[in-house]
């Protein structure tokens, strides 16, 4: 029977190893979710051992989403925490540098939204949930030393409206590619994902703060 490494670090290790497999086969194949089987295999470790972590395929994927968001809230909670003023660009940095450029960010959060009620175990779910909401209530409360923000739920639903557009404009666009794809007309007046995201995001704070913001 397969046992958890002792330590913490080497559990984390084996942990960060199944999620590596899981992303790396299912960018491979985005069109189905990778057994159990064929992430050990890939992680060169038993099936038994995905199990002392994962009660299922679907637990896995969503563990894979909540690390990019992980490292997202990690960086936006380290910038926030310095007394040097944080901007607008400097959220758009962040918004590129661990969203929209991490390949299996958005088409993940695409899918994971739906597993939610759908093969993940409600308790996975559930404690996925409450980490977010803490993640989100940490970061909103941070961003009002830096915006005009009345309270830390106001900067929570800021990213929350934030993050909505970042997911449904990238579906948006990407629903456009593919049906664009054969549409030499179309394709030339398909959005361009980047531009459009700075455009949605930008009046989007300009709204909320009710005033222009730089654009350099």
């Amino acid at each position: 029977m397969a046992r958890p490494p002792a330590s913490a670090e080497a559990r984390e290790q084996r942990v960060n190893q199944l999620l590596d497999a899981a992303v790396a086969l299912w960018l491979q194949h985005p069109e189905r979710i990778p057994g159990v089987a064929e992430v050990a295999d890939e992680a060169a470790l038993a099936k038994g051992t995905v199990y002392l972590y994962f009660k299922s395929k679907e637990d896995l994927l969503l563990a894979v989403h909540e690390r990019h968001a992980q490292a997202f809230f990690a960086a936006l909670i380290a910038r926030a925490s310095e007394r040097k003023q944080m901007s607008f660009n400097d959220m758009m940095q962040l918004t590129h540098e661990h969203i929209v450029g991490i390949p299996a960010f958005l088409p993940l959060a695409t899918l994971v939204a739906g597993l939610m009620h759908k093969g993940v175990s409600p308790e996975t779910a559930q404690a996925f949930e409450q980490r977010i909401a803490g993640r989100l209530e940490a970061a909103g409360e941070l961003l009002c030393a830096h915006f005009p923000l009345p309270d830390g739920i106001s900067g929570a639903r800021l990213l929350m409206r934030s993050y909505a557009l970042i997911l449904g404009l990238w579906q948006l666009v990407d629903n456009c590619r593919s049906e664009c794809a054969n549409d030499e007309v179309s394709a030339m007046l398909r959005p361009d994902y980047a531009s459009e995201l700075d455009a949605a995001l930008r009046a989007l704070w300009q709204g909320t703060f009710n005033k222009e913001l730089p654009h350099a």
